[in-house]
């Protein structure tokens, strides 16, 4: 059987869709499955990934990627962004793998018009991009809504998410379920208590991209323990807010204590979580943004280190209470400050192995199982390059 993936969000680039995308491809090709990645260009080049086909042809355009992707023979298309669900108005079995911001609001612009290249338009000049950029997002929503009700399937990565998920599009009742993530194998491979200085070392990772990521919070919470405890923090990830957050740790005085590293490597990052003690993401719900679940915490615990989150949104499904990590039931600074203040002190302590235990709960296997049965109880995909003008 042919599967199709469509993952715009895709290795080399970074990212917890990145992961799910790469992961469940790769579990499918290990069950003897013919995988094929449809994916953007990436300008490093792309992964190899033995057993699969990554074919780097994504224009983020419906209207030329409906034209390539009708050159290619699949079975059974599986949609990893709900951006993509299009495809479930022009052809059937679509599986669509839904995470949260990609349903509550879409944001690779696939309905575009085109407006630079009409006639006559370009006397508007600098209005143009603007102008095509909130159509394109508008349309995008309008086909999204239009197209998912169709899907053969829909997985959402939790229970939280399917619940949004079907406030927010009660028509799709009846063919949704939640399944769940898993959590690579290599990172239960990771030696835990590497050694590390003597100071507590605490770490996020996360894109620098989205308020909601409370990173600043976290930032003033340490300041207003930086007399009292010793500790690292390391902040992995990069994005637009951080000059911002670079600038308000000198302000608060832990320039020597906080370091940024900007996106790493696999690899590193396995290092940067083995020397860790504690995990920190307090993730905030704003409109058209949540936590749909959370890989990095179970990357964390698969590394046998405990997490700090907010009890809130997918993060409370990736989270057991006393097992592999604490919650804060408000996030704001005194929150904050005074969990970090109880793990800092010793009041609050999780075994590793706990930790580890508790993410190996969490298997791309689980994942996969869930949606073999979708794709093995329908057709063959058909209809697709039939209905290309």
């Amino acid at each position: 059987m042919r599967i199709g993936i469509v993952a715009p969000e895709f290795p080399p680039d970074i990212g917890g869709m990145q992961t799910y995308a790469f992961e469940f491809s790769r579990e499918l090709a290990n069950r003897g499955y013919e995988v094929h990645v449809f994916t953007k260009p990436h300008p490093e080049g792309e992964i190899r990934i033995p057993g699969i086909r990554v074919i780097p042809v994504l224009a983020g355009w419906r209207r030329r990627d409906r034209r390539i992707l009708t050159e290619y023979h699949i079975d059974v298309w599986h949609v990893m962004n709900a951006a993509y669900g299009w495809l479930a108005l022009e052809t059937s079995p679509v599986i669509i793998s839904v995470h949260g911001n990609d349903f509550l609001r879409p944001y690779i612009p696939l309905e575009r018009l085109g407006l630079s290249h009409w006639p006559g338009l370009w006397r508007s000049g600098k209005w143009v991009p603007a102008i095509e950029s909130t159509l394109a997002r508008w349309l995008t929503l309008r086909t999204v809504r239009k197209a998912l009700p169709k899907a053969t399937h829909i997985i959402a990565n939790s229970c939280y998410t399917e619940k949004v998920f079907l406030e927010r599009y009660p028509a799709c009742r009846g063919k949704t379920s939640a399944g769940m993530v898993g959590v690579s194998q290599d990172y239960l491979e990771v030696a835990y208590n590497l050694p590390h200085r003597q100071k507590t070392s605490l770490v996020t990772v996360a894109r620098l991209a989205e308020p909601r990521k409370n990173v600043d919070l976290v930032l003033r919470a340490l300041a207003g323990l930086k007399e009292k405890h010793d500790f690292t923090y390391t902040i992995v990830g990069d994005g637009g807010l951080r000059p911002a957050l670079e600038s308000l740790s000198t302000e608060l005085g832990l320039s020597g204590r906080v370091r940024f590293t900007g996106f790493v490597s696999h690899d590193e990052l396995k290092i940067i979580l083995g020397r860790s003690d504690l995990f920190i993401l307090v993730s905030s719900i704003i409109p058209g943004s949540h936590e749909g679940f959370g890989i990095a915490y179970l990357e964390a615990n698969a590394c046998g280190v405990p997490v700090l989150a907010a009890r809130l949104a997918g993060a409370v499904e990736a989270v057991s209470e006393g097992v592999s990590g604490m919650f804060v039931d408000e996030i704001t600074v005194p929150a904050v400050g005074m969990a970090l203040d109880r793990f800092l002190s010793g009041q609050a302590a999780f075994e590793a192995s706990s930790c580890r235990d508790f993410a190996r709960q969490f298997t791309w296997k689980k994942v996969v199982d869930h949606a073999i049965g979708s794709y093995q109880s329908q057709p063959h995909a058909t209809g697709l390059a039939d209905r290309v003008p």
